[in-house]
């Protein structure tokens, strides 16, 4: 009875969303395929777009976490583009990449403590808290270097050269020879951020009072949640995670710029509701936000090979696909909704 009984149980709202983005973005990515043909039919078109947004993966994973927990965090991009810049100058000066990770990290960590610290125990907006951490990120970015830097530390060239080869994912170009294909170091990092973000949400207790914190902050109050600790959690990972994404931003990129990652924290939040997370807390899963991401770029890349290659075209598309799925999140939940009621009151009938 038990086991028939969980056979039927309906699919929770978190993985429902999730499984909705997964299942549009392979029917836009084959639909790609059968129209346009060409790079979507080889796996590079894939790695391509995981090596130009490893980045945007980790960051978006930071926003999952934090919306997860009912906050918002927009000073990612400030984060990355401060990260990267500072990496660059330590780097040209004679530091070791194991010092320019160290300091990546301890940026995220230090904006995480200040930014959480004054979210959760004085309870000031997280919006404009992290705004400020915005504006205050890309203003020591430009104190850090006014001109745009590149790195000149060999040891660092050779990590962002560094590819892993894929020889059985590759094609065969019209010369007769295999081209591998080919990912970034970043990519590996990015995917295992997913897998580790992934369990710490599903299959521990702290990940558990994340969901219970945005679901409804006074019934984790009532189930001995610190909901105080857990927010500032919440906020301590997203800018850890944001310093992460800086470090391998770059891996990427190889410069320091003062517009580095600009709008990164709109594609991040674009990308974790496309993915399923809800804004209002409680609901989504980092997987369905990597095909979140993963989705976005196809969007552009379709718009790409289509002809519109102006820059607003992509705006125009990413903001038409974000109504989409927030409509399409809101048609759902609220059948789910009267459904589950209808079925309340019915079993209370009987």
């Amino acid at each position: 009875m038990s086991r028939d009984k969980r056979i039927r149980e309906p699919m929770s709202d978190t993985h429902l969303l999730m499984t909705i983005t997964i299942c549009i973005f392979f029917c836009m990515y084959f639909l790609a395929m059968a129209v346009w043909g060409g790079g979507f039919l080889r796996w590079q078109q894939v790695f391509d777009m995981l090596n130009n947004n490893a980045a945007l993966i980790i960051v978006a994973c930071s926003l999952t976490i934090v919306m997860i927990g009912g906050g918002i965090d927009i000073s990612v991009g400030g984060v990355i583009a401060l990260v990267a810049m500072s990496c660059v100058v330590h780097l040209n000066q004679g530091g070791s990449i194991f010092t320019a990770a160290l300091l990546s990290l301890g940026i995220g960590l230090a904006f995480g403590l200040v930014q959480g610290y004054l979210v959760a125990y004085l309870e000031i907006q997280p919006f404009i808290i992290t705004l400020a951490g915005m504006f205050f990120a890309r203003g020591m970015t430009t104190i850090v270097s006014l001109e745009p830097q590149k790195v000149a530390h060999e040891g660092f060239k050779t990590l962002m050269n560094t590819k892993v080869e894929i020889p059985w994912l590759g094609y065969t170009a019209k010369n007769g020879n295999l081209i591998p294909a080919r990912m970034e170091i970043g990519v590996v990092v990015a995917l295992l951020i997913v897998v580790l973000v992934y369990f710490m949400l599903r299959k521990t207790r702290m990940g558990r009072n994340f969901y219970a914190l945005g679901g409804n902050s006074q019934s984790a109050l009532m189930l001995g949640i610190n909901i105080r600790r857990t927010r500032m959690i919440t906020h301590l990972l997203s800018s850890i995670l944001a310093g992460i994404a800086g470090f391998v931003f770059l891996m990427h990129t190889g410069a320091g710029n003062a517009t580095n990652a600009a709008g990164a924290e709109m594609n991040a939040i674009a990308s974790s509701i496309i993915g399923g997370t809800l804004l209002s807390g409680g609901v989504g899963n980092v997987i369905g936000t990597f095909f979140g991401v993963m989705t976005l770029t196809t969007i552009k890349s379709i718009v790409t090979v289509s002809g519109l290659r102006d820059p607003w075209w992509q705006s125009i598309t990413t903001g038409a696909m974000l109504c989409f799925f927030i409509l399409l999140q809101s048609v759902v939940l609220s059948r789910r909704s009267r459904g589950k009621n209808r079925k309340n009151q019915r079993e209370a009938v009987k």
